[in-house]
């Protein structure tokens, strides 16, 4: 992958035949030269199968976060450090002590996260938000603005974006992941925060894709694994 663009690797659709869908959600992110895998689907032989496909190996991964402790984000971990312990895994204080334990009994990392902070050159996360399940979201800063990642937003998509634009001191250029059924009233939410471009997935919901692509029209982006996007 060249430095500076997301592919999502894991998703409930899938955009190429030879990609395979699966519940859950995980994209890979070439940033600065960092390679980041962030959630990891909730099948770890989809994940590494769709990897393979995408000419992505999972050896180059440097740093795994994982927004929260549901089984179709972080279920696919094991598979990812079965080929590569070289990783530190950045996951909320929140989660279970018996999964910390496994990840660093295989010889990997485990970074907890519980308030914001900037995890490394510009890449931040909102810290452990409250939520149905605690959860946090990746803010990366480009030149095009803030370009933020969710996985399930159970927090609430508006108050995770707020969260991010605040930490970042920057405009919102993108928002990708799930939205977790989210009202109409977002999308002028989303207008009232300056975001510039949606792509919504996952647990967002039939009807909230109907109405963010009305909303946002050439500014709304179609996921589904194998889309790649470019952040500058």
């Amino acid at each position: 992958m060249k430095d500076h663009k997301i592919r999502v690797v894991f998703d409930n659709k899938t955009l190429k035949p030879d990609l395979s869908p699966g519940w859950g959600f995980a994209c890979v992110i070439r940033y600065a030269g960092t390679t980041i895998l962030f959630d990891t689907g909730a099948d770890g032989s989809v994940l590494l199968n769709n990897m393979e496909k995408l000419n992505i190996d999972p050896r180059e991964i440097g740093v795994v976060v994982l927004s929260h402790a549901h089984g179709d984000h972080a279920n696919g971990l094991g598979h990812i450090l079965a080929m590569n312990t070289d990783v530190t895994v950045y996951l909320p204080q929140s989660f279970p002590n018996t999964y910390k334990q496994g990840i660093t009994s295989s010889g990997a990392k485990v970074e907890e996260i519980k308030g914001p902070k900037e995890m490394f050159y510009g890449v931040f996360t909102t810290g452990e938000m409250t939520g149905i399940i605690p959860e946090q979201a990746l803010a990366i800063k480009t030149l095009y603005g803030t370009a933020v990642i969710t996985g399930c937003a159970h927090p609430g998509i508006v108050p995770i974006v707020e969260s991010a634009k605040q930490i970042t001191g920057d405009s919102i250029y993108l928002v990708l992941g799930g939205f977790h059924f989210p009202k109409r009233s977002v999308v002028d939410s989303f207008r009232d925060l300056g975001v510039q471009k949606v792509a919504p997935c996952h647990c967002t919901g039939d009807e909230a894709l109907e109405f963010f692509q009305e909303g946002y029209g050439d500014d709304y982006i179609e996921v589904g694994v194998g889309k790649e996007i470019e952040i500058g």
